[in-house]
């Protein structure tokens, strides 16, 4: 099999890229810009492309399929050439589902919780020696890919985006992936630049839950209502699995998660956390793995990259990241930290990095987001605010949107400041992130 990438260096692609050449394919790609790791990665597997941008000679009769990322234009010369060929195109999430057809295909879906879920599963799996195929959208510890495709798995685990799948496939990936067995861990309206209201992104959700296949699973969180809604309308088509926040105590190192009369000690904390451990669990449980089992498997995991990552840790003074950015995902994890650390203070830092967060008609959906920290800072970058064509917002847009007691900062150095300050010798530094804070070096902070 020939395949060619166009927009090889995405974070997505390049993994997929690299899983086909380990397979046997041919691969090929091209790109306008490669950064690393993909780079780096790419130049490793030997299918770098030897030159940077496109070129329409590359596309040629022989191509078995042709692979088209979100950072590729409907203009591209390459795709225009593909479609002139007749060649078979497909986005990334189509292209994974052909490679599973005849596959079990266990899909995690949900607004929150998604990377988390699918690598708790695929810790588990790993510790129990269970061989299985999948697809992960973020770089877990221990991984060198995080596509793994083979002929001979019965199983793959897909992480199920609700975001675009191509500029010339308007439908959410997660739609194309038809799973047997799927999770939804939660509904928090985000990318509203594709979704302009609540209604409309609830209601991929809703056609999530009708590609199930005929008689498959849905393993869902009955403590979220609009994800129940869902799901109860499917109660004669598949089987409904509920989930919810377990029985568990708080412990120094982690917590104490408690089935059936037994104590689990874990590594991971907080609410939502264990809300997430509980599903995995129950998916799990589908495929033929005991709950104890399952428990037992779960002791050593410490959680999946970026997600309350545990920077440093000294008797004073502890520092997590977190890749939170969104409404729910920013309560959910500073809450966390709170009720692990209630005799710490808690100083939270958040930079609205994204296209949502930085709409001035989102900011109201953060009100009360950093209620459970001591000290809390919000920034955002003007220049991004403008590299992303919105409209410009203010400091004050922002502490109105999060109802108040924040800080607002658009200086990188004066979030350092705030940091200095209101440092104490019994604290825990919590930074949230899909970014940088435009340059801050976590190993010198």
């Amino acid at each position: 099999m020939k395949v060619h990438f166009i927009a090889i260096g995405g974070s997505a692609m390049h993994n997929l890229a690299i899983a086909l050449s380990r397979k046997g394919y041919i691969v090929t790609g091209s790109d306008d810009e490669i950064f690393e790791p993909s780079k780096g990665r790419l130049k490793k597997e030997g299918i770098l492309p030897d030159e940077i941008g496109w070129n329409e000679n590359r596309i040629t009769k022989d191509i078995d399929a042709v692979i088209l990322g979100m950072h590729a234009r409907i203009d591209n010369p390459e795709l225009i050439k593909a479609k002139e060929l007749g060649l078979n195109i497909y986005s990334y999430p189509e292209y994974l589902f052909e490679q599973s057809k005849n596959k079990t295909r266990i899909v995690i879906g949900g607004s929150h919780g998604k990377t988390t879920i699918t690598s708790m599963l695929l810790h588990a799996l790993q510790t129990l020696k269970i061989e299985v195929d999948y697809m992960v959208g973020a770089q877990l510890e221990g991984y060198d890919c995080m596509v793994k495709l083979t002929d001979k798995n019965k199983y793959i685990i897909l992480e199920g985006d609700e975001y675009l799948s191509s500029p010339i496939d308007r439908r959410p990936k997660f739609l194309l992936y038809k799973p047997h067995i799927a999770l939804m861990s939660g509904i928090a309206w985000d990318h509203i630049n594709v979704f302009p209201t609540f209604e409309s992104y609830i209601d991929q959700f809703q056609q999530f839950s009708e590609v199930i296949e005929e008689n498959g699973t849905l393993v869902y969180n009955a403590e979220d209502k609009e994800v129940e809604k869902i799901a109860i309308k499917q109660k004669k088509r598949i089987q409904l699995i509920p989930y919810s926040t377990p029985n568990y105590d708080v412990e120094e190192e982690g917590t104490i998660f408690h089935y059936e009369g037994q104590a689990f000690p874990l590594k991971i904390f907080g609410n939502h956390n264990l809300q997430n451990l509980n599903g995995a669990m129950k998916i799990a449980n589908s495929i033929g793995i005991s709950s104890v089992d399952f428990l037992n498997a779960m002791k050593n995991f410490t959680g999946a990259g970026k997600r309350l990552e545990k920077v440093s840790e000294t008797p004073e003074r502890i520092i997590y990241k977190d890749f939170a950015h969104s409404p729910s995902k920013l309560k959910a994890t500073t809450a966390a930290v709170k009720e692990q650390y209630p005799d710490r203070k808690l100083i939270a830092c958040m930079e609205l990095h994204t296209f949502s967060s930085l709409k001035k008609d989102f900011l109201p959906q953060y009100e009360d987001a950093m209620k459970a920290a001591d000290a809390a800072c919000v920034y955002f970058s003007p220049k991004v605010v403008a590299h992303k064509k919105l409209e410009p917002i203010t400091k004050e847009d922002v502490l109105k949107g999060f109802g108040g007691n924040i800080l607002v900062e658009t200086e990188t150095q004066k979030v350092l400041d705030f940091i200095s300050r209101e440092s104490t010798n019994n604290m825990v530094l919590l930074m949230m992130s899909s970014g940088n804070f435009d340059g801050i070096d976590y190993d010198k902070l």
